[in-house]
């Protein structure tokens, strides 16, 4: 599903990733972490797509916001998992929105 997002400006958190072959848990992880992620202050959103490479888009309302949800003590636990037992590579971008526009068959 497409997020709602505010009129911009806001902000994304992009994160693409390459899976290792142990993804045991990685799906419950992953669901527990939008979950977390809904409940902190500022989380606008997310959209999230996994074939061989992954790309989750988080939409913030700001850096403070970004800042805070790296910081969550759940969120790095699961980070730290990441690294060791689940990703093969990521990357994380952060991005100023300033303009969006959509389209929606009615």
């Amino acid at each position: 599903m497409i997020s709602k997002t505010p009129e911009p400006p806001y902000y994304a958190v992009i994160f693409s990733s390459v899976n290792t072959e142990n993804v045991e848990d990685y799906s419950n992880m992953a669901e527990r972490m939008v979950e977390l992620a809904r409940e902190q202050n500022g989380f606008l959103g997310v959209e999230s797509a996994r074939n061989e490479l992954g790309i989750t888009v988080s939409y913030w309302k700001d850096l403070d916001a970004i800042k805070r949800w790296k910081e969550n003590t759940e969120h790095t636990i699961a980070r730290e998992r990441g690294r060791k037992e689940w990703y093969q590579s990521f990357k994380t971008r952060i991005a100023k929105v300033e303009r969006d526009y959509e389209f929606e068959k009615s």
